[in-house]
């Protein structure tokens, strides 16, 4: 009887939401066996609005995932984002007490306690607290300080904070869908850990996930997060604009910018599209050129306004190896030569890898977070992993586990 590690990864965004499922070995390996993503309109900005729409999104994500991975989970591991987010960096010092004044894990607790030690308003919580560097006496830029000696140790950190309705309610809808959150995770420091190298991260980079309702910044220098921040707009917007403009529906506009779409003008803007009418109305035609002359404003805003975001860090100019752009929105063709233009350096689009099984599948843009937070589980959750042995017994037991699961939903939604 073979058993393996399971962890499952829950992207709830503005205009999607994403299950995913991975089986992990012993070596540490792991292999995508289940996918899924549903409409989510049960959001808006990343921040759950209708609390019955995102429950049945996130049940029907979760079911399709299980049932192509055949695997029952309980657990999960969810990204959160939206414009509540916020992030600080603090600094803490405390005396080492360790034996022979060498630092001990008890230390690096009490000075990153000291770290976080920021006050923040009732309404705030702390999501992460992420150690950028220790110094040990007057020597700076320690990864790990345990086992040195020295009397001073001190703390370099990230904090991310977000609003606590916003958290709160992410948890109250994954929990009435039937599942117990492991860790809410910040979606783009997620996606770092699937389309980010080492290299990228110490030499300096900015990570750009344009995703439906918001575009989420992280900015990483010397291996680890800089600065955080997040615009209120995303691919949605785009849409929204086409909707209006061109006066179609929003399927209709969304599909026009997914086949024909362009953030830059190119050889064929001459060539004709059909946009579709509202309610019956009859459809015309419009050059392509006219559909970038809508898309491009709104693409070069976002992208603007992301680069003001990262002005505000003392870093930007350290981001050697450039922007990496991740997200749905990011597939629009000319958003990468955009980005080099507004950005004033390198850009490219990140893809998720370092993993087996269904490469085709979850190798997009668009699953960076979800692929991610299994990585980000697998760094540093692997206590929480979940055991599934391919029995009988259990198969017995998932398939009731279903069935409860599913007609609990049913009688809910009566």
């Amino acid at each position: 009887m073979e058993t393996v590690d399971i962890i499952a990864g829950l992207d709830i965004g503005t205009t999607k939401i994403g299950a995913f499922i991975a089986e992990v070995d012993s070596d540490g390996e792991f292999r995508v066996v289940g996918v899924a993503s549903v409409p989510s309109d049960g959001l808006r900005y990343g921040v759950v609005v209708d609390v019955d729409k995102t429950v049945r999104s996130i049940k029907m994500a979760m079911d399709e995932a299980e049932r192509m991975a055949d695997v029952e989970v309980d657990t999960v591991y969810a990204g959160i984002a939206g414009d509540h987010i916020r992030s600080i960096n603090g600094r803490g010092v405390v005396a080492i007490s360790g034996p022979d004044s060498e630092v001990s894990p008890e230390d690096v607790r009490r000075v990153i306690d000291a770290a976080k030690a920021v006050a923040l308003p009732i309404d705030r919580e702390i999501i992460h607290i992420l150690p950028q560097e220790f110094t040990v006496d007057d020597q700076r830029g320690i990864r790990d300080p345990v086992g040195m000696k020295g009397v001073r140790l001190e703390a370099e950190v990230h904090i991310v904070t977000g609003a606590i309705a916003s958290a709160q309610n992410i948890h109250r809808c994954i929990e009435k869908a039937g599942y117990r959150v492991a860790d809410l995770v910040l979606e783009p420091l997620a996606s770092s850990y699937s389309v980010l190298k080492d290299d990228e991260k110490e030499l300096g980079v900015i990570l750009m996930d344009i995703g439906g309702g918001t575009t989420d910044i992280a900015m990483f220098y010397e291996g680890c997060i800089r600065h955080t921040s997040v615009v209120a707009l995303g691919g949605r917007n785009v849409t929204n604009d086409l909707a209006i403009v061109l006066r179609t529906p929003i399927d209709s506009a969304e599909k026009l910018k997914i086949r024909h779409g362009s953030a830059l003008h190119d050889e064929d803007k001459e060539d004709v599209v059909e946009v579709e009418g509202v309610n019956g109305r009859p459809s015309r035609r419009i050059s392509k050129g006219l559909l970038v002359d809508i898309i491009q404003p709104r693409m070069a805003e976002i992208l603007t306004l992301a680069y003001e975001e990262a002005k505000t860090s003392d870093y930007v100019n350290l981001m050697t190896t450039g922007v990496v752009l991740t997200g749905g929105a990011s597939l629009l063709p000319g958003t990468i030569e955009l980005a080099e233009d507004i950005f004033n350096m390198p850009a490219k689009l990140g893809m998720p890898s370092g993993f087996g099984g269904m490469i085709e599948e979850a190798r997009k843009p668009q699953c960076a977070t979800g692929v991610g937070l299994i990585q980000y589980a697998m760094h540093h959750h692997s206590e929480a992993r979940h055991h599934y042995s391919s029995s009988e017994g259990n198969m017995f037991e998932t398939i009731k586990k279903r069935f409860r699961r599913w007609f609990g939903s049913v009688t809910s939604l009566a």
